[in-house]
């Protein structure tokens, strides 16, 4: 992977210095190699940082351009079929000077225009000039696991791959957008098109730009699309369907095994990465496994699990011991993610990446199948709620949804399912993952006159149309906290070590598979989840294996909370004069509340991760 940065206007850029420093505001994303690159004409500018995966050669130097020097192209990303693609090419006329994937997206773009989109197999974010239209073309891979933040106004358009390239430019405003943070407090992440900072978006997944330096016109349109779920299949496919799952992943794993730098697979020892350690033995019998242990949290602790599926493959297997996590981490991990996200598996996510890269340089893991295939227990919630409940009038339901809320406090167990009996499941989704609701954010903001919670009609506005509720569930945490939390905290985390992650269950053959042909019953029921994969587990891994056990990737916050040194840097960083962002009864409300046994860890983390984030970057409101 590497780190982008680019900037394109209708007249000459006069101030080019920030290009540079922007650029090596992200070396973490590329240690290897550094470039830079401006048009004659002074109005495109790219730079880049290389981490070596493809070609480590100085054939694969980027900014790269075409053999006919009127295409310029910075690239972030593996395209895992750039080896069919480029023998289809050459065999359309086409020359290659290097060995790279890079050049193939280039001889792509000749070939094809903006369709060349559809061809690429991979995961991507780039920036692509062409001279001879003078026009910039940004894209992002279809599940959104490469980033790419821009801003555009005046007649300017800028990106990177992290929001810390474009804060170098000294003239950047930085400014809390309103609604981003509250879709923040809302839903523990900000959902792109939104941006933390006003003036700045995220390219969604799925997207493209295309920016024309004449007139300074965009257009931005998205050129992939989940499918529907087919009419054709049903569950008496099981056998069939089963076989084609099993076909695709091994390709997608074979394909994303292809490095000219050490691989290795992050085996966890659920069902996800115990599967693609499966099919990643078929191609390379040596590979290697890795498995993060936690000393004194027996708990969190996957080793024995991980062993047998070493064991039964016969991978070389690492053992890896992670060091004890410090608060000294927040602040580091705040300033990494440029946009703050409530989610404390970064620590973990980052203490492995920190690891595994002593071991490779690119690792593979299991990231997608529960939002393909159904695989969190609140699908199976939904359901039971739907049979058992669907027949209560929405009034009755609602008033029950507001009596919980007015009895229970925030933090109860159960109080977001309650708050959830009010959603219609015909049509919608309750935020049963939800941060703040519309009552404590009000509180949390109540220094600030005017606010507008708006981040309910924003999520409502993003649910799919469809009336199957698993399909709507998996599919809304496909396109929303798949792409905008875990692929992020991914990202961020590895990145931040120079480590390269890749998630098989992603291959858009797989997403498109798992959408348009998998039916409900075989994804999740009220009592099961994953059903079509645990099918296949039992297929290809050894009896023993614990097809039931799910055990997210997670910190014992709430015990650290209760220690003197995580509780008072809390409360030192959340009460302190320096904040000016929430209401200071609010806060202590939240800890007090979280001393008592209420569960508002992770709340705690939301607040603490953006007002950390907020001090770094000397941003206001």
């Amino acid at each position: 992977m590497c780190g982008i940065i680019g900037i394109a206007r209708k007249d000459p850029v006069r101030d080019r210095g920030w290009l540079v420093v922007g650029r090596d505001a992200m070396r973490h994303r590329g240690p290897d190699d550094a470039g830079e690159w401006w048009s004659p004409d002074g109005r495109v500018g790219f730079g880049h940082r290389r981490l070596s995966i493809i070609d480590l050669s100085p054939a694969g130097h980027q900014p790269m351009e075409d053999a006919s020097g009127t295409l310029f192209i910075v690239f972030n990303g593996e395209i895992y079929n750039f080896q069919d693609l480029r023998r289809e090419l050459v065999a359309k006329g086409h020359r290659f000077r290097s060995a790279s994937d890079t050049e193939v997206i280039l001889e792509a773009y000749r070939e094809w225009g903006t369709e060349c989109l559809g061809h690429l197999n991979g995961v991507f974010a780039f920036g692509l000039y062409d001279s001879g239209t003078r026009q910039l073309l940004l894209a992002r891979d279809r599940a959104g696991e490469k980033p790419l933040f821009y801003s555009l106004g005046g007649g300017v358009l800028r990106f990177a791959s992290e929001l810390k390239g474009l804060m170098a430019d000294p003239e950047f405003v930085r400014q809390i957008e309103p609604l981003a943070l509250d879709s923040y407090l809302a839903m523990g992440f900000v959902p792109s098109p939104q941006c933390i900072l006003r003036g700045v978006d995220k390219l969604p997944p799925a997207h493209a730009l295309v920016f024309d330096l004449a007139t300074a016109q965009s257009r931005v349109w998205r050129y992939w699309r989940t499918p529907q779920p087919s009419a054709r299949t049903d569950a008496n496919d099981e056998a069939a369907l089963l076989n084609e799952l099993e076909t695709l992943l091994e390709d997608a794993v074979r394909r994303q095994l292809v490095a000219d730098v050490p691989v290795g697979v992050l085996l966890s020892g659920g069902v996800d990465s115990s599967l693609v350690t499966a099919m990643a033995v078929r191609a390379d019998p040596k590979v290697k496994t890795f498995t993060i242990r936690f000393p004194g949290h027996g708990q969190y602790d996957e080793t024995e699990h991980a062993r047998l599926i070493a064991r039964h493959f016969g991978t070389e297997h690492i053992e890896l011991d992670a060091g004890e996590a410090t608060v000294d981490l927040l602040p580091m991990l705040a300033r990494q993610f440029d946009e703050p996200m409530v989610d404390s598996s970064m620590i973990p996510t980052y203490l492995l990446s920190q690891l595994v890269r002593k071991h490779c340089t690119v690792a593979l893991g299991g990231d997608g199948g529960d939002e393909l295939f159904a695989g969190y227990p609140h699908y199976n919630r939904l359901l039971w709620i739907r049979d058992r409940l669907g027949g209560v009038p929405l009034g009755v339901r609602r008033l029950l949804s507001a009596a919980g809320r007015a009895v229970l406090p925030l933090g109860f167990r159960g109080r977001n399912w309650l708050r959830g009996l009010e959603v219609d499941m015909r049509e919608s989704l309750p935020l049963v993952s939800g941060c703040f609701d519309r009552e404590w954010r009000r509180r949390l903001m109540a220094g600030q006159p005017g606010w507008n919670l708006a981040a309910e009609s924003f999520r409502e506005a993003r649910i799919p149309r469809t009336p199957d509720l698993l399909y709507r569930a998996t599919r809304m945490d496909f396109e929303n906290y798949l792409a905008e939390d875990i692929l992020v905290k991914v990202d961020r985390a590895s990145m931040l070590n120079s480590l390269e992650v890749r998630a098989p269950f992603l291959d858009y053959r797989l997403v498109e598979f798992a959408f348009g042909r998998v039916p409900a019953a075989l994804k999740a029921t009220a009592s099961t989840r994953k059903v079509l994969l645990k099918k296949l587990a039992a297929r290809l891994l050894p009896p023993q294996f614990d097809q039931q056990r799910k055990q997210g990737f997670s910190i014992p916050l709430a015990s650290w909370l209760r220690t003197a040194s995580w509780g008072n840097f809390f409360q030192d960083v959340l009460l302190s004069s320096d904040g000016e962002l929430f209401d200071r009864r609010a806060v202590r409300r939240l800890l007090n509340g979280q001393q008592r046994g209420l569960r508002n860890s992770e709340r705690l983390f939301a607040l603490i991760m953006l007002e950390l984030w907020r001090r770094e970057y000397r941003v206001s409101l």
